[in-house]
């Protein structure tokens, strides 16, 4: 009895580590895709600014600051296309701003 005991616990043991070594696998390869998607955005939107099919960063970031006064803590570049900007105000809020990439139109501001 007390074999099995062991036996069964043991067995525990190692479906357990199995299992959290596949969960660590799991968000590597997460990461990693993840980080191929986020390569593939920034080269589609250099590309599309290029084309002149979209504002320079740099155009968007002038309007989002306009906008709404703070600290750039996240850009993030969409399908539609749309630049989402985040920035730190001097308060503490985080407001996020969403803008046509087209144009720099704001289409919407939000609290974080």
């Amino acid at each position: 009895m007390k074999t099995r005991r062991t036996f069964i616990a043991s067995l525990s043991a190692i479906v357990l580590a199995a299992n959290v070594a596949h969960a660590q696998d799991g968000s590597a390869q997460d990461k990693a895709a993840e980080k191929a998607r986020k390569k593939q955005a920034q080269q589609e939107a250099f590309a599309a600014m290029q084309r002149g099919e979209i504002l320079p960063l740099t155009k968007i970031l002038a309007v989002a600051q306009s906008k709404v006064a703070g600290d750039v803590v996240e850009v993030e570049f969409k399908g539609g296309p749309v630049y989402k900007v985040k920035l730190l105000t001097a308060s503490g809020r985080v407001r996020e701003i969403v803008l046509d990439a087209r144009n720099g139109n704001v289409i919407r501001i939000e609290d974080e």
